[in-house]
């Protein structure tokens, strides 16, 4: 008889009742596979695993994937949002990546400080617009009490061509370097900034926000001068066509020492922040240490979760107009400062664009001031203590 060997048993070596006993034993054996019940269990497990290990990869494949739409995405959005132009945009080159990334925003860390918000916000990259060619430089840091800049002014978007005949400056690097507190405190008093009183404020990338003008007229209306400020009719940059400063889509134009300047919504730069969504979007800090938003905010000033909405300056054209006035006629409502009176009410912002509410970095709320579509455009005084 041949042995079988199962669990090292010899049935040379046993009797008859033995032998039937281990014919049922190897019966079970048989059926059992000799312990391959175990490797079947191994197998499944094995299988298991895989479906497990293809699970994984179908997810890492499908993050993968969303990062790398993701990504493309981003490259589309930095070439749309110049205009076609790579001005101050390089795919391959993270340095300036805060420029179009509000997730890095930050949060307040106590309530009636800007500390923790955008207090690492660095931007350098080469502009090749036309008009600029130059590295955008701009350094924002939080220490102590302070938040600090240190920039070149020059823009981090495509530009307008300069000089240019309305605008004969040429965009050259100035030294910029201010501190703003980190804890804003908010006055009844609205000072009033601009020109030789100094910036309102700064956008992130370091360019100035200036929206007087230098440009006036006398009384009369025949001696006009978009320089040196020396009649009483201020000429306004924006929102009238009988004067041209040659500002350029980013309602910006060049001051003769160099400085290109914002006197209203500055487009490029908004893109570049806000991938040009409707968006509560930071672009700035104003002089005082209150934050800047661009355009939109929460149609309910104390509610994060109600819809937003563009928001409305509240300077309404005035209904007396002055009989010393350059005539209406040659020069439309709207064409100087003067023009303009603050209505209480009448749009969702104070005289100095600013309402209290809460922001995405500030959900406890804070006062803080817009860029709007609508007069005055950008804040021409501040209501915090400076």
């Amino acid at each position: 008889m041949k042995q079988m060997k199962c669990d090292n048993f010899n049935l040379n070596q046993i009797n008859l009742t033995q032998i039937m006993a281990m014919a049922l034993s190897a019966s079970i054996l048989v059926t059992t596979g000799c312990g391959s019940s175990s490797s079947d269990s191994s197998s499944n497990q094995v299988n298991t695993n895989a479906q497990a290990d293809n699970s994984s990869n179908t997810t890492s494949n499908n993050t993968t994937n969303s990062d790398n739409a993701s990504s493309t995405d981003n490259s589309d959005t930095n070439t749309d949002s110049s205009g076609g132009d790579n001005s101050g945009t390089d795919s391959g080159d993270d340095s300036g990546t805060d420029s179009g990334d509000d997730s890095s925003n930050g949060t307040a860390q106590t309530e009636g400080s800007t500390d923790g918000v955008l207090c690492d916000y660095t931007y350098s990259e080469f502009n090749n617009s036309a008009s600029v060619q130059a590295t955008s430089n701009a350094d924002w840091s939080c220490s102590g009490t302070a938040r600090q800049l240190v920039a070149n002014g020059i823009p981090d978007h495509a530009t307008g061509t300069f000089p240019n005949q309305a605008n004969p400056n040429t965009i050259s690097e100035v030294n910029v370097s201010i501190a703003y507190t980190l804890t804003p405190t908010k006055t009844d008093t609205a000072s009033t900034l601009g020109g030789p009183r100094g910036a309102t404020g700064y956008v992130l990338n370091g360019v100035k926000i200036d929206a007087n003008t230098a440009g006036s007229c006398d009384d009369s209306g025949n001696s006009c001068s978009l320089v040196g400020n020396t009649g009483n009719w201020s000429i306004e940059a924006l929102g009238q066509t009988s004067f041209d400063f040659g500002t350029d889509d980013n309602n910006a134009h060049v001051q003769p020492d160099g400085s290109y300047h914002y006197h209203g919504m500055p487009e490029g730069f908004i893109a570049l922040r806000s991938d040009s969504q409707v968006a509560m979007t930071l672009i700035g800090w104003a002089a005082d240490g209150f934050p800047i938003y661009a355009r939109y905010g929460y149609s309910d000033a104390e509610n994060a979760q109600s819809e937003l909405k563009a928001m409305q300056g509240s300077y309404q054209l005035v209904e007396n107009v002055s009989s010393n006035r350059p005539s209406t006629s040659v020069y439309a409502l709207g064409t100087f400062a003067q023009d303009w009176e603050y209505v209480a009410g009448s749009g969702d912002l104070d005289e100095c664009n600013g309402r209290f509410g809460v922001t995405p970095e500030f959900p406890e709320g804070i006062y803080h001031y817009y860029a709007t579509d609508s007069y005055p455009y950008f804040q021409r005084c501040v209501k915090g203590q400076l």
